[in-house]
């Protein structure tokens, strides 16, 4: 099959390597029919995580089953799907407990920018659409599998003010998230007006352009002094969670979803102020009942965030859009 793979820093190809085949008879091999560019796959692709050369790289998408493992029950050939980046079994103690990123059976989409696509755990981890959907549903579809889980579980509080850190497809997200949830005040804190005009669009109340101190002093302008009721962290960045903790009230929690690299946390603050930190990596399969029902119905349309669409081929364009900030997110047909 043909599939990004990634062979060094800025050193995107779209190149043919073996389909994915079933390995454990909970196996299911989906084909295709849409994956996009994560903010996430900007970290190898900078030189800030290793990279094995060659190997695949892509975690988000959707398409149709075309072979199952012969354990597999509640799927066949020919279902239209949605692939959570993050598979599980959905019946382990952590899956229960609504932590299937811990899922004891935990697997990753590892082709997800390619023509196929290996699923781990399928019983457990895929969801199905009512039919195959009408072309226009499938951006917000796709945003399902990642960004808009992501930023559903940053929300940590609904009411209140709610102030997110990143204006990326995540925050975006998590703008639409806290909105959604009842937030009475959003604030974004973006300094790009297209990525302002989509967090309008999304539910945000207030645009903080600035950054560090003169944003924090902001965000407490705007919320009479008090500070955020919760806020999210979308970035993954040491100065994106200092922000969140300076711009926290006192009892609240910062969700935190961006992947961290290089942070550390202020705990004497946290101490001081009894400000707690969850979120993490979203148990996708959690949440994705009620955004499938949230988008199926036209309550949300997460899928705004794809500013940009490309044939498979053009992959390396795609991720140069990104990495220069000309694009949100790329949408990968292949």
């Amino acid at each position: 099959m043909r599939a990004t793979t990634i062979h060094g820093p800025g050193d995107i190809r779209l190149t043919e390597v073996p389909d994915p085949v079933i390995e454990q008879p909970t196996d299911a091999i989906v084909r295709v029919v849409a994956g996009c560019i994560c903010g996430s796959d900007l970290w190898p692709y900078r030189g800030e995580n290793p990279i094995t050369a060659g190997s695949t790289i892509g975690h988000e998408c959707i398409g149709v089953v075309e072979e199952v493992g012969a354990d597999v029950r509640d799927f066949v050939a020919g279902d239209f799907v949605l692939v959570p980046f993050c598979h599980c079994d959905n019946t382990c103690a952590h899956c229960l407990a609504g932590v299937q990123s811990a899922c004891d059976h935990l697997g990753m989409t590892s082709s997800g920018q390619a023509e196929l696509a290996r699923v781990t755990q399928a019983d457990g981890s895929l969801v199905k659409t009512d039919g195959t959907p009408d072309a226009s549903m499938i951006p917000s579809l796709l945003a399902l599998t990642d960004v808009m889980a992501t930023g559903w579980h940053a929300a940590v509080r609904p009411g209140g003010t709610a102030v997110v850190i990143g204006d990326g497809a995540v925050g975006l997200c998590g703008v639409l998230a806290a909105s959604t949830m009842g937030a009475e005040k959003v604030v974004v804190m973006s300094r790009h007006e297209p990525r302002q005009a989509i967090a309008r669009a999304f539910g945000a109340t207030h645009v903080v352009a600035e950054r560090g101190k003169e944003g924090a002093a902001a965000v407490k302008e705007i919320t009479g002094g008090v500070g955020a009721d919760a806020t999210l962290e979308c970035v993954g960045t040491d100065a994106a969670m200092g922000t969140s903790f300076a711009v926290a009230r006192p009892g609240s929690t910062v969700g935190f979803v961006g992947v961290p690299h290089g942070v550390e946390l202020p705990v004497r603050r946290m101490f001081q102020k009894n400000v707690g930190l969850a979120g993490g990596m979203a148990p996708v399969r959690r949440y994705l009942p009620e955004l499938l029902d949230l988008v199926t119905s036209g309550r949300i349309e997460p899928g705004l965030v794809f500013d940009s669409t490309l044939a498979l081929d053009d992959v390396a364009d795609g991720y140069r859009a990104m990495d220069e900030r000309r694009a949100i997110k790329v949408l990968l047909q292949p």
